[in-house]
């Protein structure tokens, strides 16, 4: 588990047990139908990645599920392992240790790019959703140390999963960019200004804490609607059928 120094005030009523009951059930059913219908995709994919970057097809990473309360009173997230298609080259974090995937980045191969943007890369994590450390929907699962990081610097962003697993997609996932950055033509770009680099700090510009903290609104209102049953089912229909319009317009990365 990773633990965030400091203490934490959740100010939310938490997940409706019934939303909490309906969401696993559809994980259940929804995660063993994922991994039957995805499983033909895996052999064109395989010689792909192999074809320009031999070496793991799946890659293995630590990540933070569901925020709770430790003995201490301290915040803490339950870790797990998350299951990718790799889409990068080998030991591609050696020299640079655990960062956030920028634009263009360089470590990210040919076959790579199309997997993220697809994002078909995250079909295994069906798996991690039938085994209970996802949920179909759900915020996004970051890395411990990053997140440790963003908690310490953005207010409430550790909130984004208290009793709450993360998703395979999300309401953050379906409506900005990969790291929280607000899609060109959206309502959410439209207030970029009033969003990002509240005190107009030039060397803060374009900072990755502004794109992290529009994904925690996002995050917070998705978490806010699984409080009441009826509002979680519409919100949740609704980002399931945007996913696969997302996925074929190729907006990860």
């Amino acid at each position: 588990m990773v633990t965030l120094s400091g203490s934490s005030t959740s100010y939310r009523r938490g997940v409706h047990i019934t939303v909490r009951i309906v969401k696993r059930l559809v994980d259940v059913v929804g995660s063993t139908a994922g991994l039957v219908l995805t499983l033909p995709l895996y052999v064109p994919i395989v010689v792909a990645v192999l074809a320009e970057s031999p070496g793991p097809i799946f890659y293995v990473q630590r990540r933070a599920g569901r925020l709770i309360d430790g003995p201490d009173g301290e915040p803490r997230w339950v870790e797990f392992d998350l299951y990718k298609i790799r889409s990068m080259t080998v030991d591609a974090e050696r020299n640079s240790g655990a960062v956030v995937s920028t634009p263009g980045d360089p470590r990210i191969t040919k076959v790579g790019r199309f997997l993220r943007a697809t994002r078909l890369d995250e079909i295994p994590q069906f798996w991690n959703v039938l085994r209970g450390d996802m949920s179909l929907v759900g915020p996004r699962p970051e890395r411990p140390e990053l997140l440790r990081n963003l908690a310490m610097v953005i207010p409430f962003f550790e909130e984004r999963t208290r009793g709450l697993k993360p998703g395979l997609t999300g309401l953050a996932q379906v409506s900005l960019g990969y790291t929280g950055a607000a899609i060109a033509g959206s309502d959410v770009a439209k207030l970029h200004d009033t969003l990002t680099n509240p005190f107009d700090i030039p060397e803060a510009e374009g900072a990755l804490a502004d794109d992290m903290r529009i994904k925690l609104g996002f995050d917070l209102g998705y978490a806010a609607a699984l409080e009441d049953f009826w509002s979680y089912v519409r919100l949740e229909a609704w980002i399931i059928v945007q996913t696969p319009i997302v996925m074929a317009m190729s907006r990860g990365r």
